[in-house]
């Protein structure tokens, strides 16, 4: 019985610490310093809705402007939706990892709250695999619901330049390029003016 006690609580030890590993995996997303990228080269970043099925949509874009304007350094990533809903999705993949494991170990999670089991924890652990893959899919979806924000930013040079998430549609080439024209030809007159003082 201790055994038992020792492999579960080391494996909700281990679901907590892979839970916070997943929140501070953002941090670790620090920015490349300036003396690390190329200074002189425009940089258009794209923020897109990776659960929206965005991220073909981003490459064709990558495909497009890389021919179009090869100078440009063209970056993309998911775009994190804010508030609430990212904390709670995350805790739900952490609940969802500490619920397989326990089923998969046949840990009675009730004993430890002095509850009786309940019947449909019963029926889980009899039915391993298929109550572990009906969990997996279903934190799945909702995770997917709870980080799925529709977004398709556009930044020029930390400039933004186009947001789905305020005109409700992803930019037609077209109208990139027209943008991506007017500024380009605005940040050279800035600096032809500042050269010409």
């Amino acid at each position: 019985m201790d055994k038992t006690r020792l492999i579960s609580c080391s494996l909700v030890l281990f679901g907590v610490c892979f839970f916070f590993v997943g929140t501070n995996s953002q941090a670790e997303d620090v920015p490349l310093s300036k003396l690390s990228q190329n200074v002189g080269a425009p940089t258009l970043k794209f923020l897109y809705c990776y659960s929206c099925g965005y991220r073909k949509m981003f490459e064709q874009y990558v495909t497009i402007i890389n021919q179009k304007y090869p100078y440009i350094l063209v970056d993309g990533a998911n775009y994190d939706p804010p508030g609430l809903n990212m904390f709670i999705a995350k805790a739900i993949g952490a609940l969802k990892t500490i619920a397989i494991i326990c089923i998969l170990l046949g840990v009675n999670i009730f004993e430890y709250m002095n509850q009786p089991r309940p019947s449909w924890w019963i029926w889980c652990t009899e039915n391993k695999l298929y109550a572990c893959m009906m969990l997996f899919f279903l934190c799945n979806i909702l995770e997917g619901q709870l980080i799925q924000s529709g977004a398709f930013e556009i930044t020029l040079n930390d400039v933004p330049v186009w947001s789905k998430l305020e005109t409700g549609r992803i930019p037609q080439p077209a109208e990139l390029f027209q943008i991506i024209d007017s500024h380009m030809q605005f940040d050279t007159k800035i600096d032809l003016e500042g050269y010409t003082k």
